[in-house]
């Protein structure tokens, strides 16, 4: 019955646990709902990310994961009516500014790292940007590891990127991109007036510019 053993162990292992975070909706996280994700949903996420080879495929999957994520919290929360930016859904309950994704995103970030399935990647506070003098936008953002890990004596600064599910529709992949880019205004608001909830691989592919 030895032999039982290291299976058991690596069923223990793989298992993966239903778990739960509060989202923000209706314009500066005024108000917050719970959502619960199934053991099946996350086990569709962990093996989404765990074929990634590098920092951006990680990021590819990083952008499906979170359109998948936030579609399915919309099945459980007003945040199915949210649009991309803030005007297609102006005066809509369930609509999200980008305080409500930011703060959502950074969240669902932190599961993913908290469950150790970020393996390029590490979870940093939201990013902030400015155009115009007064015109403030916020996005989640992550720091690429490369540098961190294999460099730790170069004066480089590791690479880090939003990822910005503000500018799609409710369930939609998230948009990844350099911060330098996003800083400098890059990003386009994308909405089809209708939502779409993304539940699993062959939805559209993420964008990263």
């Amino acid at each position: 019955m030895r032999w039982l053993m290291p299976l058991i162990l690596l069923g223990l292992a793989s298992a993966v646990s239903a778990d739960s975070l509060s989202v923000c909706y209706n314009y500066g996280c005024v108000a917050e709902a719970d959502v619960n994700f199934s053991a099946g949903q996350l086990m569709q996420v962990r093996d989404l990310l765990g074929v990634a080879r590098n920092a951006t495929e990680e990021r590819a999957s990083l952008s499906l994961a979170i359109g998948w994520m936030l579609g399915w919290a919309g099945e459980q929360t007003p945040i199915s009516a949210d649009r991309g930016g803030n005007f297609a859904d102006d005066g809509v309950f369930g609509r999200m500014d980008c305080i409500d994704h930011s703060t959502t995103t950074t969240r669902l970030l932190r599961l993913l790292e908290s469950h150790r399935w970020l393996s390029f990647h590490r979870v940093l506070e939201p990013a902030r940007r400015v155009l115009y003098l007064f015109e403030f936008h916020y996005s989640a953002q992550i720091e690429e590891l490369d540098l961190l890990a294999t460099e730790p004596a170069s004066t480089a600064e590791p690479a880090r990127y939003v990822v910005d599910s503000w500018f799609r529709d409710n369930g939609r992949p998230a948009v990844v991109m350099a911060l330098p880019d996003w800083l400098d205004g890059q990003g386009q608001e994308e909405s089809g007036g209708v939502a779409v909830v993304a539940g699993g691989p062959g939805d559209d592919p993420p964008v990263e510019h």
